[in-house]
């Protein structure tokens, strides 16, 4: 495979992301209660609170009503689930005495929207409705409601690129677009990176050499992957022209102490799955719906590593066997199976969405091209 490259001293780059779009929140409907639907998070990861439960008027005492000989107090309405909502109270008529009348019901809280990055929490736990009066004998109790469910991750894999980009012509470039970082680099030239204000990214080169461009977090080797909970990514791109004797296109990063440079590779201008050479089999794993093959690779790569004073580290690969252009890449799972394969990570540095590539004439337009965590 090809040598390595970095943003600031060469390694080989990436990134990844998308965007996150929650479903409903939990609805659940108690016996004689109603039902408050769960908030639905906007487009671009903006979460916009659900609509909350309304509150009845409580239940009234039956005038004039008598206990019969016997008759016991209907019990409270029960407490609904997520986003539910509480049940009526008990409601019984007391031999040869009066009707009581019906229990308070309390519409819940609405489900909270999902954060723009990370799985979506579910909406919040609905609150106790009033307690049913006391009737005569009989009395039944109201049902709770169900537990509602979380929302579900989409990628918009028809998205139109958007139009307000920013051009950067460098061989090696970085800054920041869309509250995430990005960097280009190539030990040639002919390379562009494109930016907008949305979480995507367009890249093209012609006969550039090792060329990199990617967008996504940057972390300051401070913490763990598993100290920033969850760490996914969303993409949608589309490719034209050739990459070259090389190409990966899916998520890069590197880690300190140990110092390794990381790729998982979704899609590629060559035939997946690709070997990137010298590598050692790690075995297989499968994730989001396909099947990696783990490697490990040692390398010197030709812009040196991000790691202070190493000048020869390893590689991580998550090569997927069948190329795929769109999706959700469960970047914590990775991780996770190469942990379980032998292959630790140290601090994290990046987490980003990447095309890499070792020549050709070509383009990548990332429609979308997001990385979030859950901290």
């Amino acid at each position: 495979m090809a040598p390595s490259g970095d943003d600031g001293s060469g390694g080989q780059p990436g990134g990844s992301g998308g965007s996150r779009v929650s479903g409903t929140g939990g609805k659940a409907t108690s016996s004689g209660g109603v039902t408050a639907s769960g908030g639905n998070k906007g487009t671009g990861g903006v979460p916009q609170s659900g609509s909350g439960g309304t509150t009845a008027s409580g239940g009234a005492s039956a005038t004039g009503g008598q206990s019969a000989s016997g008759g016991t107090s209907a019990s409270g309405g029960v407490i609904g689930s997520s986003g539910g909502v509480i049940g009526t109270g008990g409601k019984a008529t007391a031999s040869g005495g009066t009707t009581g009348a019906s229990g308070g019901v309390m519409g819940s809280a609405g489900g909270s929207g999902a954060r723009g990055g990370g799985s979506p929490p579910p909406g919040s736990g609905g609150i106790k409705g009033s307690g049913g009066v006391s009737g005569g004998s009989g009395g039944t109790t109201g049902t709770a409601g169900s537990t509602g469910g979380g929302g579900t991750s989409e990628v918009n894999c028809d998205a139109a690129l958007p139009s307000d980009g920013t051009v950067h012509q460098s061989s090696n470039a970085s800054g920041t677009a869309a509250g995430l970082s990005w960097t280009i680099w190539s030990n040639g030239s002919g390379g562009s990176i494109t930016t907008y204000s949305t979480p995507a990214f367009s890249a093209a080169w012609n006969n550039s050499g090792d060329f990199l461009a990617r967008i996504g977090l940057q972390w300051n080797n401070t913490k763990t992957y598993d100290q920033y909970g969850t760490i996914s990514a969303q993409f949608a791109e589309k490719r034209t022209g050739s990459g070259g004797g090389y190409s990966y296109i899916g998520i890069y990063g590197w880690s300190t102490n140990p110092c390794v440079e990381f790729y998982i590779v979704d899609d590629s201008f060559n035939t997946m799955p690709v070997n990137p050479g010298n590598t050692t089999n790690k075995g297989t794993v499968d994730i989001d719906g396909g099947s990696y093959i783990l490697y490990t690779r040692a390398t010197s790569g030709t812009g040196g590593s991000k790691c202070s004073g190493v000048s020869n580290w390893q590689q991580f690969y998550s090569v997927r066997k069948t190329a795929r252009k769109c999706g959700t890449i469960s970047i914590s799972d990775h991780f996770k199976a190469w942990a379980a394969a032998g292959m630790t990570l140290g601090k994290m540095d990046q987490a980003q969405i990447l095309v890499e590539v070792g020549g050709g004439n070509g383009s990548v337009d990332f429609s979308t091209a997001n990385v979030t965590t859950t901290q």
